[in-house]
């Protein structure tokens, strides 16, 4: 039972519309034909002109040959004037045949034209009845009423050749013999059959169209976007597989809309709280380094001193980091507009590092700087690309001073110009004490795409290469 279920169809389906479509067509044989028949039969009995009543007596070719024959036996031994009269009596009893004899000496002795000559009939097409027969007459005549008009009934009288009386001929005209028709039959059921298979792949056709015109407006609902970036929802159609998958479509565009509404009303109330958090701690910050600066200045003990100096230098990443989370939601949320120029970034590169230079020769970095004299002219904006300048040197500062080392140099990479920054640190894997959530990085990538170009990093245990170059050109 569970089967039969399974197999039972939907009326809306369109596995089911499509097979009653071929069913109809598979009860053409037994239903179309018969009910051609029927029609082709009264288009017949309408159409065709009824035969004279006299007619019927011709039409059974053969019972009309028996009769001719039973007739010649009986004239078996009579005189010439006996048969000329039962040839008349025939003759007015058959109408619309043509009838004569011939004697023992093969001469003819009587000759009847039809009494009611068959319309349409021709007599040009009748054989020449010659005074006096010869053997070659007599074959030809025969060979003339073999399958040709008229039809030739020949009897020997006496109906055998032995009695040596002479023959007797009926001719009676196709005409009379055949039912006259419209046209065949035959191609009758061919204009029916090519009717049917036309009507056929034109409902098969049109099925189909249906089916591909609304595949492509799901295809293009798909496609094709609204003012928000959203797939609009299309009308429902039919109830059937399309139709399901259309509501389905439909049902899924709404959840994803008020998915986007939901992670917009999150994105727009993580970015106010971000910047409140960074406005409320920056001020107590900016008043408890006050107080340490002033604590500095107050007779400590060496440890009271690297317990502030330690305060300080955490205070200062605390502050950088929320400088970072700031910049990072701004950057997020597009409310920051790079104003990109032709500059020379080897030139932001020595002033970037003569600004950091103080601070790693107090913690004791070697520094390493390798630029070319020739220009090398990117699209950037100077401020952020200071600042991913900046956040590099910061991360070096923070994560690699076990190294002492900071390497700044340009050179080819896959023959283009690139610029490289390294450190001899522990590598970007390794666990650090300053390691935080890895801001500083993702605000370098995202100033880096808005200026089109492109960083990776090349980390060991030996150390890090940070490598910028400009983005390729996508074909």
């Amino acid at each position: 039972m569970k089967r039969f279920r399974r197999l039972r169809l939907p009326k809306s389906s369109l596995l089911s519309r499509y097979l009653l479509i071929v069913v109809a067509a598979l009860f053409f044989v037994p239903v179309i034909f018969p009910l051609s028949i029927m029609a082709y039969g009264f288009f017949t009995s309408m159409t065709v002109p009824k035969q004279p009543a006299d007619y019927a007596l011709y039409t059974k070719v053969t019972e009309l040959e028996q009769m001719w024959h039973e007739e010649a036996q009986l004239l078996q031994g009579r005189s010439a004037e006996e048969i000329d009269e039962r040839l008349q009596e025939l003759s007015r009893k058959y109408t619309r045949a043509s009838m004569f004899w011939v004697d023992h000496e093969g001469k003819t002795r009587l000759l009847l034209e039809p009494v009611a000559p068959v319309p349409g009939a021709s007599a040009a097409s009748r054989p020449d009845i010659p005074e006096r027969w010869t053997a070659v007459d007599a074959i030809s005549f025969m060979k003339s009423t073999i399958g040709n008009d008229p039809l030739g009934i020949v009897a020997f009288i006496g109906d055998r050749e032995e009695a040596g009386e002479g023959f007797m001929v009926m001719q009676v005209s196709r005409l009379v013999i055949s039912s006259p028709t419209v046209e065949s039959l035959n191609l009758w059921f061919i204009l029916v059959l090519l009717v049917f298979f036309v009507g056929f792949a034109i409902v098969s056709w049109l099925f189909f169209i249906g089916i591909r015109k609304r595949l492509l407006r799901l295809q293009r609902a798909m496609t094709v976007t609204g003012p928000a970036g959203m797939p609009r929802p299309i009308p429902y159609g039919k109830p059937d597989e399309i139709g399901r998958l259309e509501e389905a479509f439909n049902t899924m565009v709404g959840e994803l809309a008020e998915s986007r509404r939901r992670e917009a009303e999150e994105e727009e109330l993580r970015k106010r709280l971000v910047a409140d958090l960074s406005h409320d701690l920056r001020t107590p910050l900016t008043v408890i380094r006050s107080h340490v600066h002033h604590m500095t200045k107050e007779n400590l003990t060496m440890q009271g001193r690297e317990s502030l100096q330690l305060m300080d230098e955490r205070i200062s990443d605390l502050g950088m980091l929320i400088d970072n989370l700031l910049s990072y939601n701004l950057l997020h949320s597009g409310r920051i507009t790079l104003e990109l120029k032709r500059k020379d970034v080897l030139r932001l590169l020595r002033e970037s590092a003569a600004a950091w230079y103080p601070l790693w020769e107090k913690e004791g970095f070697a520094v390493e700087i390798d630029l070319d004299a020739e220009p090398l002219y990117w699209m950037v904006d100077e401020v952020w690309f200071r600042r991913v300048l900046d956040n590099l040197y910061q991360n070096i500062v923070r994560h690699a001073r076990s190294g002492r080392y900071v390497g700044i140099s340009a050179g080819f990479r896959q023959e283009r110009r690139v610029i490289m920054i390294a450190d001899r640190g522990k590598g970007i894997g390794s666990r650090s004490e300053a390691k935080g959530a890895g801001l500083g990085l993702s605000i370098v990538d995202l100033l880096l795409k808005h200026m089109e170009l492109e960083w990776n990093a090349e980390s060991s245990d030996e150390g890090t290469v940070i490598i910028i170059s400009r983005a390729r050109q996508k074909i």
